[in-house]
């Protein structure tokens, strides 16, 4: 996990791209790398979770005529190089396969890439192209100025007079000189399951087949174990609500399988549900379990810090942020990696709104919508809470094999009923991995159940006047909606007041 800068059309200024990687050291204080390539520039910035010298960046060629600069894992590596035979690969870093892909095939082979990523790669003839993986797991931002293009993985990165010009790289495309901005997957995929094994009843409750349930039981455990990849310790955010349970539960049995003990982390305010039920899960899993109590005072004198570093100032991302900027804190004193439950409400249909979809067409559609705009939101904050501290964070249910069976099932075996929870068909499929009261336990938003919505809520709001509230919320397109989001647009002002947050900041449909 890295950060990476890079630009097209010649002529940066060495300063100029040494301010660009050192604004995001945090996200690799491994070590850097960089390189100019036929007048194009690479940088690189780099966490260390594989031996060094694989790891290193930029990463080239056999012949030293293409290099490449990337951040992310690729996690079907090892089938991608099994149909390269004796094609030089010069390390066992699994970003050298995407370098091969476009060297052999063209950027249209990205399609057969598995995992989160965003990567420049750049040749001595010229040949030059940017991508990002079809979720948008990882960061990618670009800024078009004066025949100059420049990348990188955060806002942040930016001089200050380049920031009005800076955009969000769209998820599933590649940019190449020749072609322009070109879509090469989506985050659900186009090519649908066959939806024969799949059919039942669309109405909430509906009798859920033990086939069913065993096939989601093994895609999940087989994406959780193809994720512990790495030569580093993988842990596990553990809230004490299902997703993170289940993921926890499916990485401690592998590594009791290898005789060790997974690492689970969690936060909250003195007597929080999330921490009581997250230390009932690691006890139960036999985890070597961490938890940090934060005070009101904790999550206040953090949150201008938090808002930088999400680069966004939605009310309830801010909210779930500050305690998640804690815990990845305090995490990454014990791990490099860690894994989340983060995709698995948008694709088991977890949000209690969601029942009032009445068809299965409509209910489809909307879960289409929120996966695909998770890349600037959630997956947003999940990326900059932990990279702020160097940590790497892994969303196993957001894997697009994962997503497409999700998708591929009926409403009435995901959607909640007045006697049935939401994600029944998680719990069911899990049966018996952990008690009942914690495969059954009643979803809450991390915010609240970690205890930082009262906090930062009434103080923020306490902070903002009606008068101020009219004068200020026009200043962003479409509005601000509440005092306290206008609070927190103050510190993101602040911090990148040249960015045009219409370009760049996603905003849940209510604050």
């Amino acid at each position: 996990m890295c950060g990476i800068a890079g630009e097209y059309g010649g002529g940066i200024e060495p300063d100029t791209a040494a301010r660009m990687l050192k604004r995001l050291v945090h996200r690799g204080p491994d070590g850097e790398g960089s390189i100019e390539v036929a007048g194009n520039w690479l940088g690189h910035r780099r966490l260390s979770i594989v031996d060094v010298e694989g790891g290193k960046q930029p990463l080239e060629t056999k012949s030293r005529d293409l290099f490449f600069v990337g951040n992310g894992e690729i996690y079907n590596h090892e089938e991608i190089r099994e149909e390269f035979p004796g094609n030089g690969f010069l390390t066992e870093s699994d970003n050298e396969v995407a370098l091969h892909l476009f060297d052999e095939k063209g950027p249209d082979a990205f399609s057969e890439l598995h995992g989160m990523y965003a990567f420049i790669i750049a040749g001595d003839d010229g040949r030059f192209v940017a991508a990002r993986d079809p979720v948008g797991i990882k960061p990618l931002f670009w800024a078009r100025h004066n025949g100059h293009i420049r990348f990188a993985s955060e806002l942040w990165a930016y001089d200050k007079d380049w920031q009005p010009y800076v955009e969000a790289f769209p998820p599933g495309h590649y940019w190449t000189p020749d072609d322009g901005l070109v879509r090469f997957a989506s985050a659900v995929p186009q090519d649908k399951q066959d939806l024969e094994h799949f059919e039942g009843p669309s109405e909430p409750g509906a009798p859920i087949p033990d086939e069913i349930l065993e096939k989601v039981r093994e895609k999940l455990i087989a994406t959780v174990e193809g994720q512990m990849m790495g030569e580093v310790p993988v842990g596990v955010f553990l809230s004490g609500g299902l997703d993170s349970n289940l993921v926890a539960a499916i990485a401690a049995h592998w590594y009791r399988e290898r005789g060790e003990r997974l690492k689970t982390f969690a936060v909250g305010l003195e007597d929080s549900p999330d921490l009581e039920a997250a230390r009932g899960v690691a006890e139960y899993l036999d985890t070597e379990h961490y938890e940090k109590v934060y005070t009101a005072e904790d999550a206040l004198e953090v949150l201008p810090e938090v808002v930088r570093v999400i680069e966004n100032f939605d009310p309830s991302l801010v909210r779930s942020a500050v305690p998640n900027y804690i815990l990845a804190q305090f995490t990454a004193q014990h791990v490099k990696v860690v894994l989340t439950g983060e995709g698995a409400d948008e694709i088991f249909a977890g949000y209690d709104y969601l029942t009032e979809f009445e068809t299965e067409e409509d209910l489809h559609a909307e879960l289409v919508r929120i996966i695909e705009g998770l890349h600037n939101l959630n997956l947003q904050r999940g990326d900059r809470v932990t990279m702020a501290h160097s940590l790497e964070a892994r969303v196993p249910f957001l894997e697009r094999e994962m997503i497409e069976l999700g998708l591929a099932l009926p409403a009435g075996w995901k959607l909640a009923s007045e006697d049935q929870p939401e994600k029944r068909l998680l719990r069911q499929a899990f049966d018996g991995w952990l008690p009942e009261e914690f495969i059954w336990r009643k979803k809450a938003q991390f915010g609240d159940g970690s205890g930082a919505v009262t906090v930062l809520q009434e103080k923020m709001e306490e902070s903002v006047t009606e008068e101020e509230f009219e004068r200020e919320r026009y200043e962003v397109e479409p509005p601000l909606r509440t005092r306290e989001e206008v609070a927190y647009y103050r510190i993101f002002n602040e911090k990148l007041g040249g960015v045009k947050p219409k370009d760049t900041v996603g905003r849940f449909a209510t604050a």
